[in-house]
């Protein structure tokens, strides 16, 4: 029996029986059980490897056959560029859209903000922040073409609290404006990330009105915003109006229930009621599926599964 016919096999007794443990049927089924989802929804690597095992092209032909139709990898920059290839190859072959990757990323030195290469340094140096993005924008165009990415995640770093907000506002503008010249035309979208003051406590970017401001001031189709649902439910909540007041921005969602960080359904969010909001304001774009998972093991991967079918919207 091939892959596919196995995992409708898996899921429709898992669903028969309650548990997704020890089940070794191979009898074909009735193969609704892993269509492909209506939206976008975006595993990462892991999510699916007691299935699948610990390769990620594996992961990723699970991840189609069990109904997803996109793929994020935050690990992208880190891999040999052979392994990079072969993603992308595999996702077209697959017709499957990658998502974000991370272009940049730093948690302690305010790189845009302050234009500090390190949170040590006492001295502010535009200039070698500036070759610094160069070189990171640069290979990222580069990584972007090799996977057929589109977009690609930015967080601005650590804020600089020897400066005024307005300042360190303005920093940010003027090095993603730098940043948008260098990616404009081969792409890919570079999208802001708000993080949450609990799980990343000093960042400079927090709230989804923080980003709105900013991408209006670089006035970039290049620089938008990655709404990470998780993320803004811990720093402001009141998704549904903030989705939509910072509307025009919004490139890319990323998901996580609250507390947790686990899939959908496990939290305080209704996501059911959010995705219909995105379907319904026309957003066809990826939902990226960054979270853990609630229970462990090969259970846990198909609860996972289930828990997306059920808050998938209606044809």
């Amino acid at each position: 029996m091939n892959r596919r016919d196995f995992l409708a096999q898996v899921l429709t007794t898992t669903a028969a029986l309650g548990t997704a443990t020890k089940t070794t049927a191979r009898t074909p089924v009735d193969a609704s059980a892993s269509r492909p989802f209506r939206l976008r929804f975006a595993p990462h690597e892991g999510q699916f490897r007691h299935h699948a095992g610990e390769d990620i092209l594996d992961q990723i032909r699970f991840a189609r056959d069990a109904g997803f139709t996109a793929w994020e990898d935050n690990r992208l920059r880190r891999r040999d560029a052979a392994v990079q290839n072969a993603i992308g190859r595999l996702l077209e072959k697959l017709g499957m859209t990658m998502g974000v990757f991370v272009a940049f990323a730093d948690f302690s030195a305010p790189v845009f903000a302050g234009n500090r290469l390190s949170a040590g340094d006492r001295h502010r140096d535009p200039q070698a922040v500036r070759e610094r993005l160069r070189a990171e924008m640069t290979a990222s165009v580069e990584l972007a073409k090799r996977v057929g990415a589109r977009w690609a995640t930015v967080v601005p770093g650590a804020a600089d609290l020897s400066l005024l907000p307005e300042h360190q506002t303005a920093n940010v503008a003027d090095n993603l404006r730098f940043c948008a010249e260098i990616v404009e035309r081969a792409g890919p979208v570079l999208v802001l990330e708000p993080l949450n003051y609990i799980n990343h406590p000093g960042c400079f970017l927090q709230r989804a009105a923080q980003a709105h401001q900013i991408c209006r001031m670089v006035d970039s189709p290049s620089v938008k915003i990655l709404f990470d649902i998780y993320h803004q439910q811990i720093s402001e909540g009141n998704l549904i109006n903030n989705l939509s007041d910072a509307w025009d921005e919004i490139a890319y969602i990323q998901v996580g229930d609250v507390p947790g960080r686990k899939e959908p359904t496990t939290g305080e969010i209704n996501y059911a009621n959010i995705f219909r909001w995105l379907h319904g304001r026309g957003y066809r774009g990826i939902i990226g599926m960054e979270h853990g998972l609630s229970r462990p093991g090969r259970e846990g991967e198909l609860a996972l599964i289930e828990a997306y079918r059920a808050v998938d919207v209606d044809a």
